[in-house]
């Protein structure tokens, strides 16, 4: 393991026992994740997990159209290949990466392998499954009933706690892919969120300048995937420890 990069860094890795995690650190492969690598494909046969650790991925579902939508976005709280432990092997959806940076990879087998061990983390990957599941029927509900601009907020705020950076790079057209929004939508949105002082944005580029003001502009649904997420884990890691 790199002295830059652990495991732990992956909060889901890091609230399990050492002599849990000690079982099947030797198969966490670190990988490098570029912007836009896209990990599974609808229908697809899932060959690994990934705990991201400094990147984000995206859980994107694309209509026949070609039209998308982000259902979720996972980064150093979680998982990426719920299936996989869940029954399913296969997904819907595509998972491509938001935000580059990198994620340790475990072999479905082996991640299988210790989930049907019953112990700490097939706990830990049942709660995260849940708080997954919370994230996917907020961002239905905040697609459907709030502004684009709220939904821009919860977005940033989201992306803000995975990742330590102040400032994002992030194309309006790719923002507007994740919310399944035009991306003059985006525009005008963000737009409005400089004009007020919160963010500065420039070609590729979102800076969050006040965060509280993002915070005071946002709907419910950002607090709502929050507190359920620490909630669930923070239970998790009191039982572990």
């Amino acid at each position: 393991m790199s002295a830059l990069h652990s495991p732990q860094q992956n909060h889901l890795l890091a609230a399990l026992p050492a002599a849990d995690l000690e079982l099947f650190a030797s198969q966490l492969e670190l990988v490098a994740m570029p912007l836009g690598h896209m990990l599974y494909e609808p229908g697809t046969q899932l060959r690994h997990a990934y705990f991201p650790t400094s990147s984000i991925v995206s859980l994107h579902y694309v209509t026949e159209s070609g039209a998308s939508a982000e259902t979720a976005g996972v980064g150093n709280e979680g998982v990426v290949g719920v299936p996989l432990f869940m029954g399913g092997d296969t997904t819907s959806s595509s998972a491509v990466v938001q935000t580059a940076g990198h994620a340790y990879r475990l072999e479905r087998h082996a991640l299988q392998q210790e989930f049907n061990r019953a112990g700490s983390l097939q706990r830990l990957l049942l709660r995260y499954a849940q708080a997954l599941m919370t994230q996917m029927a907020q961002s239905a509900v905040c697609n459907r009933h709030h502004s684009v601009e709220q939904q821009l907020c919860r977005w940033l705020l989201l992306t803000m706690d995975r990742v330590p950076m102040r400032e994002l790079v992030m194309t309006q057209e790719l923002v507007a892919s994740m919310l399944g929004v035009r991306r003059e939508s985006v525009t005008e949105a963000a737009g409005k969120l400089q004009d007020a002082g919160y963010i500065r944005y420039r070609r590729g580029h979102i800076a969050v300048l006040e965060r509280k003001g993002l915070e005071a502009q946002a709907c419910e649904c950002y607090g709502v995937v929050k507190k359920e997420l620490d909630r669930l884990l923070v239970d998790v890691y009191q039982s572990s420890h």
